[in-house]
């Protein structure tokens, strides 16, 4: 079975231009105050939590190159500290109601962002606990996964299609978790088919569980699985 792209370090990018810069400090407070990002507590094994909340992600707005900055100056330094080195951590995503046009900035942007971080950065992300990841999204990844991502991210992809799974890696209060987040994880228990797809969420309309598609490829591939 294919193995996947190999990762390669990027390139040293040029310095930004004033006005590039300007508009990246307009973003980067966006990001800031919707708390998309943030550097939380420890897991178990004491390694650091990036916790990321997809449903907060202005998709839209943010592009991939601007992400990648954000990450490098606002979170990496917090993360990895001042040298860069640091040590081993995990990144919690929670899926929970991201709508696809609105929040998630496909699966390419996904990629090139992951290609696009520094090897330290790389090679101390041990593990990505994927919360309430839906059918749709797991079906995607183990059908499509080892040929979009690199063999090293695809095997650190951990799914928590419940909150007390993530508790078995990580210690209640480590991690913030939003209230919606934990009313859906409420509701989970007491609608267990919604996670076959077979019992929609009609309180918050549709919740898009698919990656964004952004080739005429991969709509057809999602297709097939649907």
């Amino acid at each position: 079975m294919a193995s996947g792209v190999p990762v390669t370090a990027s390139p040293p990018r040029p310095p930004p231009h004033p006005v590039m810069e300007e508009e990246d400090e307009g973003l980067f407070r966006l990001l800031d105050e919707l708390e998309v990002f943030e550097v939380q507590g420890r897991d178990k094994r004491g390694r650091r939590i990036l916790r990321v909340v997809g449903k907060f992600f202005p998709a839209r707005v943010i592009k991939p190159a601007t992400l990648v900055r954000y990450l490098e100056r606002r979170i990496f330094p917090e993360l990895l500290g001042k040298k860069g080195k640091g040590g081993p951590f995990v990144i919690v995503y929670v899926h929970t109601y991201v709508q696809r046009l609105e929040n998630f900035p496909g699966v390419s942007a996904l990629r090139s962002i992951y290609e696009s971080l520094s090897p330290a950065v790389r090679d101390n992300l041990e593990a990505v606990f994927f919360v309430h990841p839906g059918l749709q999204s797991r079906l995607f990844f183990a059908t499509f996964g080892r040929f979009l991502f690199s063999a090293g991210l695809y095997g650190k992809l951990r799914y928590m299609n419940r909150l007390e799974f993530l508790w078995e890696h990580i210690r209640r209060g480590e991690v913030e978790v939003p209230e919606f987040v934990l009313d859906h994880d409420e509701e989970l228990e007491h609608r267990p088919l919604m996670d076959y797809g077979l019992e929609s969420d009609y309180q918050h309309h549709r919740a898009y569980d698919a990656p964004a598609m952004d080739s005429a490829s991969s709509m057809h591939s999602l297709r097939c699985i649907s």
